[in-house]
């Protein structure tokens, strides 16, 4: 007898039950839908992460002028757009050493990201290269430079390097043989900043098991069972893996693996060069003249930066220094991190003379709320701002983005 239609229709044939089915996106996490920009992270990430590492995270040095430095720099900048242009072929892709990316920013190096969430380093490296944007893995990081390359094929190392040509060559050898092709030396950090804020709150270097954390831990059992002990049982203690010496980061001795960075001068610069064959990029210039030392020592790039207001308390905020620094780099690609939170804050720093900038805090605040979700809706904001904000300037790629859709935000002299 021959079959009715709805019986037909529930006749699945042999070729379609072989047929891969689609994968289900993981649910997003709801408390993404209420965080319309980077620093809705914030408030959320205080929440979830014990209060000694937000402090550690969250703080400046001392008095936090260099932070509050950093954003007026940026109000203090406005624009000068221009209307009845056709914008619709917008594009935000860059190219950064001979390599495209699909945005002008990247993350910044973080050493605490693994306290943010779950193997938070291999996180945003591999969030970094799905998005195809450059992800800087810290030399402080808690996960070896080996494992965060393979996860993400865009990521870069920083160093913290001492004044020492052995401790040097032994770094420097074993980043090229993980594959990286750019490398960051930090110049700005050559004593132990004094963050008040951070030891305030409970955090002490070396990490030390207290009262507070552990009440603080309890308090939040998504990050203790989630994060911490989750870690400490598939992995076992966390050490600093990159630097002069491996050491765990319980170690009395911890600072003994920081080496003598005071003794880091620009000889020991012009011996990288010779020793390291990829990208060299110098992070830490905020002097004209250093721009120019940096250039006459082989650098490929700087980063302007004060750290995110993390060294040197009252040090000029990067975007006010930026354009000396970019009238001096030559050839040198000029790139710039430290307070930057919105799109408009990039293109801002992009109209200065600025290629590239990046981003820190957001990233570790956006990872510890939702992990890899968190970063990716992270990354989601702030492109959206870049493209709108493009739009609203009357420009169509960031080549457009000059100096003369700037001017002083209290006066139209231009800048």
């Amino acid at each position: 007898m021959a079959a009715t239609p709805r019986e037909t229709s529930n006749v699945v044939s042999p070729e379609a039950r072989a047929a891969p089915q689609p994968a289900v996106a993981p649910a997003t996490p709801r408390i993404l839908g209420k965080i319309l920009s980077l620093d809705d992270f914030e408030a959320p990430a205080r929440r979830r992460i014990p209060r000694p590492i937000f402090g550690y995270v969250a703080s400046g040095a001392e008095r936090d002028a260099s932070l509050r430095l950093n954003r007026a720099a940026y109000d203090d900048v406005a624009f000068v757009p221009r209307v009845l242009v056709n914008t619709s072929a917008r594009t935000q892709k860059t190219t950064v050493f001979g390599r495209s990316y699909d945005a002008p920013f990247g993350m910044a190096p973080m050493g605490g990201t693994s306290l943010a969430t779950y193997q938070g380093d291999i996180v945003l490296a591999h969030v970094a290269a799905e998005a195809n944007i450059p992800m800087i893995l810290s030399g402080g990081a808690l996960t070896t430079l080996e494992s965060v390359k393979a996860a993400g094929a865009t990521a870069w190392f920083q160093a913290y390097l001492p004044g020492d040509t052995a401790t040097i060559t032994r770094l420097v050898e074993r980043v090229a043989h993980a594959g990286y092709e750019t490398m960051c030396v930090t110049v700005d950090v050559s004593v132990a900043a004094n963050l008040e804020f951070s030891l305030r709150s409970g955090f002490r270097r070396p990490f030390r098991p207290t009262l507070r954390l552990a009440w603080d831990g309890i308090m939040r059992p998504r990050w203790l069972v989630g994060n911490f002990l989750r870690t400490l049982l598939l992995h076992g203690m966390p050490h600093v893996e990159n630097m002069a010496e491996r050491l765990p980061m319980i170690s009395r001795h911890l600072d003994d693996a920081r080496g003598a960075r005071d003794r880091l001068s620009w000889s020991h610069l012009e011996f990288i060069r010779r020793l390291w064959k990829g990208n060299l990029v110098i992070k830490g210039i905020l002097s004209r003249e250093d721009a120019r030392l940096a250039r006459e020592s082989g650098a490929d790039g700087i980063i302007v930066s004060n750290h995110g207001a993390r060294q040197l308390d009252g040090a000029i905020a990067p975007l006010r220094a930026l354009p000396a620094i970019a009238a001096e780099a030559g050839g040198m690609t000029v790139m710039i991190d430290s307070g930057i939170r919105r799109g408009t804050d990039v293109l801002k720093a992009l109209g200065l003379g600025a290629k590239f900038v990046f981003l820190g805090r957001p990233f570790f605040y956006a990872a510890a709320v939702a992990g890899d979700a968190g970063v990716r809706h992270a990354i989601k904001i702030l492109r959206g701002e870049i493209d709108r904000n493009m739009a609203l300037l009357g420009i169509t790629t960031l080549a457009g983005m000059g100096r003369d859709r700037l001017t002083k935000a209290n006066s139209f002299d231009g800048l």
